[in-house]
C-alpha cells in the first residue's frame, strides 16, 4: 500500500515492515508526542470476519498482558476503508536479528536477552498464552531511560491462523520450532521453551542448533552439535542445561521458562555474574534512521550492504563478531553541519547551469546535482570500522538531515574496501518493491544498480562499483523522480583508482 499521511490521529512517518497479513508504520502521536508502531491489516484480508477478529483478538490479548518485556497494544481503530489498525510500542532499537547483524554477543550479553525474553514469556505463560514463534526477528529492543529493554512480539495473526482449523499450515520457523509443533501436536508452554533454548544456543555461539530447512525436518532433529568450539569453550553445565532446553521429549525440558532462565544462570556461573561498565546493550541510532544512508557489513567472503546510519561524528566500535558480519561502517569520520565542510562546488556546463558539481575535499569523488541539493554537504571522508584509516566520502543534500527526511533529496558517495561487488546492496522496507538488480559496466568499473520506488518523497537508487581490485565506490541517490536519480548516477564520477 501507498504510505497514508494518517492512520487514525497518528502521523505516518515510514514504513517500518510488512508480512503476509499486516503492515507495520512508524507513527507519531501528536497528543502523547511519542513515536508508536501502527499495525495495518492487510488489505487482501479487510474482507475476511474471521481474520478480522484474530487481529483484534491479539490486540486485546496484548492490552491485558502487564509486562516490560511483552509489546504493549495502546490503541485500537478502524480506517475508512474498514481496515482494523492496533497502536503498539514502536521498538526504537530494532530486533535482534539486527543486533546480530552488527556485531556478536558476549556471554553476558546472551544471557541477559534470554532473562528478558524469558521473563515475557512467562507472563504470557501465565495468561495461558503460547507465544509459538521465539525467534530473533520477534525479538524487539526500545530505550528506557537510556538503556535498551528486550520485548517479545507479534504473538499471533499467523501464528493463530496456522493453528485454526481452516488452514493446514503449521506455525513456527524451522530452526526454532520445536519437534511436536512441527508435527502439529497439541502444544504447551514447554514449546516456547524449546524456542527459547534455540535462541540460547544462536546468541553464545552465532549459529542455531539446527539449520532445518523445512518443518519436516525440525519434527525429526538429530543430535544436537556442542556449543564449545576452538573459539569458544564453555563449561559442560551449559551444555547440559541448554540440551535439556532442547530436548526432543518434552517431558524432559524443565517445568518452566523461569526454571530454564534460572538453569541457564547457574551454569554461567561468574559469567552471569559480569557487570558490565556499559550498559548492557549499547544503543543504536543507526536502526532508528527512515530512510537513513545504509551501513556496510562485509562477511569474510564478500561484502554485503544492509541499511545503516546517519552521519556520526566518530564511528560506534563494537567487538567483532565471531561467525558474524564482522563489523558495520556507520557513517562520516569528523562531519561538519551544513555547507562549507570540506567540499568545493564548481558550476558546470553546458548540460544545464543550473546543476553544479561537487567534489569531495580530496578531489576524489564528483557529482553533479539539482539546484538547492548542495545547501548541505561534507567532504572530510569517513573511517570503516574495520580499519584505521579514511576513506574518501562525499554526503551532499537538500538539508543536513537529507537522510532521515521523507521530503530530503540528495546523494552519498563513499569509498571502501572489498575485492567484488556485495551480493546485496541496501534494503530499504520503507519504500516498495525494488526492481531486480542491474549489473552493467560504468567508466569506472563493473557495477550493481537497485532501483527502489514507491519511497517516502519519491525513489531512491543504491549502486555499488568496483572502481579497483579492492576498492568498491558506494552510491545512494534519493530524489523525487527517476530521471533525477539516474542524471545524478551518471555524474558520479571517482578519480585515481586504477
Amino acid at each position: 500500500m501507498s504510505e497514508p499521511g494518517l492512520l487514525g490521529r497518528y502521523a505516518v512517518r515510514r514504513r517500518i515492515g510488512s508480512g503476509a497479513f499486516a503492515t507495520v508504520w512508524l507513527a507519531f502521536d501528536d497528543q502523547l508526542e511519542s513515536p508508536v508502531a501502527v499495525k495495518v491489516l492487510a488489505e487482501n484480508w479487510s474482507g475476511d470476519d474471521h481474520v478480522r477478529r484474530r487481529f483484534l483478538a491479539e490486540g486485546r490479548l496484548l492490552r491485558k498482558v502487564e509486562s516490560p518485556h511483552v509489546v504493549t497494544v495502546y490503541d485500537a481503530g478502524e480506517l475508512d476503508d474498514g481496515r482494523p489498525y492496533l497502536v503498539m510500542t514502536y521498538a526504537d532499537q530494532g530486533t535482534l536479528a539486527d543486533r546480530l547483524e552488527l556485531d556478536a554477543m558476549s556471554a553476558a550479553q546472551a544471557l541477559e536477552v534470554v532473562r528478558q525474553v524469558g521473563l515475557g514469556l512467562q507472563t504470557l505463560h501465565d495468561r495461558a498464552v503460547l507465544h509459538r514463534d521465539v525467534k530473533p526477528a520477534n525479538v524487539l529492543f526500545r530505550t528506557v531511560d537510556g538503556r535498551v529493554r528486550a520485548m517479545v512480539a507479534d504473538l499471533g495473526l499467523g501464528k493463530a491462523m496456522d493453528v485454526s482449523s481452516r488452514l493446514t499450515l503449521i506455525a513456527g520457523t524451522p530452526s526454532y520450532v520445536a519437534p511436536e509443533q512441527a508435527l502439529g501436536e497439541p502444544l504447551d508452554a514447554r514449546a516456547d521453551q524449546y524456542s527459547l533454548a534455540a535462541l540460547t544456543y544462536l546468541l553464545l555461539t552465532g549459529r542455531p542448533p539446527y539449520a532445518h530447512a523445512s518443518l519436516v525436518a525440525a519434527s525429526t532433529p538429530g543430535p544436537l552439535p556442542p556449543l564449545s568450539t576452538d573459539e569458544r569453550t564453555f563449561p559442560a553445565a551449559v551444555d547440559a542445561v541448554v540440551s535439556r532446553g532442547l530436548a526432543v521429549d518434552r517431558e524432559e525440558r524443565y517445568p518452566d521458562v523461569t526454571a530454564y532462565v534460572e538453569a541457564l544462570a547457574d551454569a554461567l556461573g561468574d559469567v552471569a555474574a559480569e557487570v558490565p561498565q556499559e550498559p548492557w546493550l549499547p544503543l543504536d541510532p543507526d536502526l532508528t534512521q527512515p530512510g537513513a544512508r545504509p551501513s556496510l557489513f562485509p562477511d569474510d567472503e564478500q561484502p554485503v550492504l544492509r541499511p545503516g546510519a546517519e552521519p556520526a561524528s566518530a564511528p560506534v566500535q563494537r567487538r567483532p563478531g565471531r561467525r558474524m558480519l564482522l563489523a558495520a561502517l556507520t557513517g562520516l569520520v569528523a562531519v561538519g553541519a551544513g555547507v562549507g565542510a570540506g567540499y568545493v562546488v564548481a558550476r558546470v556546463a553546458p548540460a544545464d547551469d543550473s546543476w553544479a558539481e561537487v567534489s569531495d575535499q580530496s578531489g576524489s569523488l564528483s557529482v553533479s546535482v539539482p539546484p538547492d541539493w548542495d545547501r548541505a554537504a561534507t567532504g572530510d571522508g569517513w573511517r570503516p570500522l574495520t580499519e584505521d584509516r579514511d576513506y574518501p566520502a562525499l554526503s551532499v543534500g537538500t538539508s543536513a538531515s537529507w537522510t532521515s527526511d521523507s521530503a530530503g533529496e540528495g546523494a552519498f558517495l563513499g569509498i571502501l574496501g572489498g575485492a567484488s561487488l556485495p551480493e546485496q546492496v541496501p534494503q530499504h522496507p520503507e519504500c516498495g518493491t525494488p526492481r531486480d538488480p542491474v549489473t552493467d559496466s560504468t567508466d569506472d568499473g563493473a557495477a550493481v544498480t537497485v532501483l527502489y520506488p514507491d519511497c517516502p518523497g519519491g525513489v531512491t537508487v543504491e549502486r555499488v562499483v568496483q572502481v579497483a581490485d579492492n576498492r568498491l565506490l558506494w552510491v545512494q541517490v534519493r530524489s523525487r523522480d527517476t530521471a533525477t536519480a539516474n542524471r545524478v548516477l551518471d555524474s558520479v564520477q571517482a578519480h585515481g583508482f586504477r
